[in-house]
């Protein structure tokens, strides 16, 4: 019996492992779309909204599919579609062909996110210890993975499209090898259920809170360099070490946060975590210093860090709707926070300044951090 728990656990470390690669591996793609077209910023900027799209379009169904198909059906077609729609995306030779790759891409990626959460909070339930913040890692690792791979591929003279031939098959091993142990049985999860279930109760609170903290994650992908080179901190060609060293210490935190969250617990973790990435935030905005902000950075992703694995358990725990429909619910509210960070943090910057829309970010971490007692007190 336990090992077979173990087989489950690494089958899921293995599933995280291969969303990450597989969705870091077209950030290595997009100056080879953007120069093979000729297409202006404005435009690039709109063909990425596709890839979103795809994923708010199918994250919604991804639960219902899982609680009837099972989660090893879903993972494992998600994922071969998202490898065979990968290497399309190097041969895209118009906007349009391009635009329907990233969708069914996205599509592809958001049914695969949702149904190996919800495997996790299955494992995890089964388990009966703390587990999520460790496969959460591990798709930090495949992003490291994928686009260093990638890259890798570029830098060595292989073409676009070979390149994404080697990582869409790598990213397949992987699946291979999880396969024989993600969960079968359509019974391990819920009763079938409807096509889309409108989030209630506790759900919509916890959506919220990871609406927060994904809107603090892709305002980091997104504007964290531009921190830098405004104030003069680093130059511009330096200034994406502010995201490496967030992306850093929320792998870390990740990998090390289960045995953080069985020494301290849910509910204290998530408060520390909130006043961490909080500090971080009004730490960078403050900095007067290069050294002072990159240790804000490393504070936000120290603190992100364990927040939404933590979220994602307690979906799987709460009784107002059934796992498979809570994880799709909050996984889209999340994605969402997202896609909505970079122009939200756009339009509050133009308004007044990068620097308040970053300290606002703090008091919204803060608030994470204020609330999480409210509905941790079932959890812990």
């Amino acid at each position: 019996m336990r090992n077979i728990e173990s087989m489950q656990r690494l089958s899921t470390r293995l599933a995280f492992l291969a969303a990450g690669m597989g969705t870091s591996a077209w950030a290595a793609l997009v100056p080879f779309a953007k120069s093979r077209m000729a297409l202006e910023s404005a435009e690039l900027g709109l063909l990425l909204l596709f890839l979103g799209m795809g994923s708010i379009v199918a994250m919604p169904a991804a639960g219902m599919l899982a609680s009837r198909f099972g989660c090893r059906t879903v993972i494992l077609s998600s994922g071969a579609f998202s490898c065979l729609v990968l290497p399309f995306l190097a041969m895209a030779s118009s906007p349009l062909l391009l635009a329907v790759a990233l969708f069914l891409f996205g599509a592809a990626i958001g049914t695969l996110d949702v149904s190996m959460n919800i495997q996790a909070v299955m494992v995890e339930k089964t388990h009966g210890g703390a587990l999520m913040s460790g496969f959460h890692g591990l798709f930090s690792v495949g992003g490291f993975i994928g686009a260093g791979g990638m890259a890798l591929l570029l830098w060595t003279g292989l073409s676009p499209l070979a390149a994404c031939v080697i990582v869409a098959a790598s990213i397949g091993g992987v699946l291979c090898w999880g396969a024989p142990h993600l969960l079968r049985a359509p019974a391990v999860l819920e009763e079938t259920h409807p096509y889309f279930a409108v989030p209630h109760g506790t759900v919509i609170f916890i959506g919220i809170l990871c609406f927060i903290v994904f809107l603090a994650e892709g305002a980091m992908l997104d504007w964290s360099a531009l921190l830098l080179s405004t104030d003069g901190l680093l130059t511009a060609n330096e200034g994406g070490l502010g995201y490496a060293v967030f992306a850093v210490a929320m792998t870390i935190g990740r990998l090390t946060g289960d045995r953080v969250v069985r020494y301290w617990g849910r509910r204290r973790v998530m408060v520390l975590s909130g006043l961490c990435a909080a500090a971080g935030f009004f730490t960078a905005v403050l900095a007067p210093v290069s050294g002072i902000a990159l240790v804000g950075f490393l504070l936000i992703g120290a603190g992100a860090s364990n927040i939404v694995p933590i979220l994602f358990t307690a979906a799987g725990r709460q009784k107002d709707m059934p796992a498979g429909m809570a994880i799709s619910a909050i996984t889209t509210v999340g994605y969402a926070g997202i896609l909505a960070g970079p122009a939200l943090i756009g339009f509050v910057a133009h308004a007044s300044s990068l620097h308040l829309a970053f300290g606002g970010l703090g008091f919204a971490m803060l608030l994470v951090a204020a609330t999480s007692r409210l509905y941790l007190v079932l959890q812990t």
